[in-house]
């Protein structure tokens, strides 16, 4: 779990304290990514162990994230991911592995005048809120790592969702990365 964990956290790939969102459809691929944000990062898991983390260029507008521990180079977890724009919000998607269903995860991110990548988790308190309201569908799934839900919206309907200020709250700090200093 602590790869897979890694990247979660890298990527924001939705998995917080073992509680996952997950969407049927993945997002749009219509844009490549904002520039500055592939490149080599560095930041400290929840485990106080330095975390390394390399976003590149696989294809058009498709990109790979590549994590690992500062400690453990050679064990190295790769996951392909998009990245889409709506509204002033950046969204990155990912398929989740097999074990937490094969779907499709959603996080936010921002590269702020800090050279820092801030990536957000949804809240799935708040999404399983907009379940209830009618506003998203969906269900509950159980995994060995906690519980999630999946989303079977359409993914019109998702970005309307996640675009309306209104619900802001629905997406919490994960990560926050630092650009990784080049070797001198």
């Amino acid at each position: 779990m602590k790869a897979w964990c890694a990247v979660v956290i890298a990527l924001s790939f939705l998995l917080l304290s073992g509680c996952l969102v997950t969407f049927k459809e993945p997002l749009p691929t219509s844009e490549p990514a904002p520039k500055g944000l592939l490149g080599k990062w560095t930041s400290t898991n929840a485990w106080g162990e330095p975390l390394n983390l390399e976003l590149t260029r696989i294809g058009d507008n498709r990109y790979q994230a590549v994590s690992y521990f500062k400690a453990r180079p050679k064990e190295r977890e790769s996951y392909p991911f998009t990245v889409s724009h709506h509204g002033s919000r950046w969204y990155l998607s990912a398929k989740a592995p097999a074990r937490f269903g094969g779907n499709f995860t959603i996080a936010g991110f921002e590269l702020t005048d800090k050279r820092e990548l801030v990536v957000y988790n949804l809240d799935l308190e708040q999404i399983k809120q907009a379940l209830g309201q009618k506003i998203l569908s969906g269900e509950g799934f159980q995994t060995d790592d906690g519980e999630g839900v999946l989303i079977d919206s359409k993914m019109d309907q998702v970005s309307a969702y996640l675009d309306d200020p209104a619900n802001s709250d629905v997406f919490v700090e994960a990560v926050r990365y630092q650009r990784q200093a080049k070797a001198q």
